[in-house]
């Protein structure tokens, strides 16, 4: 059978080795935040992103349903004790079972979140809810591995039409027999997320597909806008981040959405070469604009 005291041990140090987000997958952010009061001081130790999620998870708790194909659709359809109300009355249904400490919550994390904007920072040195999630691959979020028909091959372009921008000198292309994520559908193109042959990471547009893939249709905005500092445009937010194209200061882009992964990316839409080019660049190079599909700008008061 063994010492007990030795296997006792043995465990303890496997806890104190594993990583705080092996132990915290797919769990709670603040695991309390409908027990307990949170704190000024404590919700600054976040970064602005994290807030955003920590200011959802108190609603996904009752069940919000989130508008799918935005990012905190993905977020809290991929926690296992996430489940959607199915109540008609979505936002009724919801806010009916949050508690006046909940509701408490939820004010001070948007306070913390307008004195941030108000000081211009993202709070970039602040931890991430990342953290206490478990991935094994730097994956962004909104995508999700699919699994396809062996032996295909497809041609990768940057934005969902032939005419843009190809990786790989025009060559770009993926292969069902590795792993391929997915993050929706745009005309008929889905966008993918994989690793090439030499190790680095793409991300693009494959049309024919006919596997039967259970995907959103992708939620796009098309914002203009200035960049605030030069960027490295890229098709590689995950690994390598090989550079498409060197953007400058003033330069004009369109705004499509947000990923994160360990940095927050935004997604965009330019003319390199004449040829549409989309790609990420970091998001602090856009400045801050107007936040767009979040949740907290579409409650209506603080309850009781």
């Amino acid at each position: 059978m063994g010492n007990p005291m030795k296997r006792w041990t043995a465990l303890l140090l496997l806890l104190i080795v594993l990583p705080t987000a092996a132990l915290a997958g797919g769990q709670y952010i603040i695991p309390d935040s409908n027990t307990r009061r949170l704190t000024w001081d404590e919700l600054w130790e976040w970064d602005y992103e994290s807030l955003g999620y920590i200011l959802n998870e108190i609603f996904a708790r009752h069940g919000y349903n989130f508008e799918p194909g935005k990012k905190y659709y993905h977020y809290f359809m991929e926690r296992p004790w996430y489940t959607p109300n199915a109540d008609p009355n979505n936002s009724r249904a919801c806010y009916s079972r949050l508690s006046s400490l909940e509701w408490a919550n939820e004010k001070l994390v948007k306070d913390v979140r307008i004195e941030m904007r108000r000081r211009a920072t993202k709070n970039p040195g602040g931890k991430s809810y990342l953290d206490f999630i478990e991935d094994s691959f730097d994956v962004l979020s909104g995508f999700a591995l699919v699994t396809m028909k062996a032996n295909q091959k497809f041609a990768v372009y940057s934005a969902p039409s032939e005419r843009s921008y190809r990786g790989a000198n025009g060559k770009a292309s993926v292969s069902t027999n590795g792993a391929v994520y997915a993050a929706g559908w745009e005309n008929g193109w889905l966008l993918v997320m994989y690793l090439t042959n030499n190790g680095s990471v793409r991300v693009g547009y494959i049309s024919g597909v006919k596997d039967k893939l259970t995907l959103p249709y992708l939620n796009l905005d098309a914002i203009p806008v200035v960049l605030q500092e030069n960027a490295s445009l890229t098709d590689d937010p995950a690994m390598a981040g090989g550079s498409i194209a060197a953007l400058r200061k003033g330069d004009r882009v369109v705004y499509l959405s947000e990923f994160r992964n360990r940095y927050t990316w935004a997604y965009v839409e330019t003319i390199v070469g004449g040829q549409v080019v989309r790609g990420f660049i970091r998001a602090d190079a856009i400045g801050m604009p107007d936040e767009v599909g979040e949740m907290e700008d579409s409650i209506g008061g603080n309850g009781s």
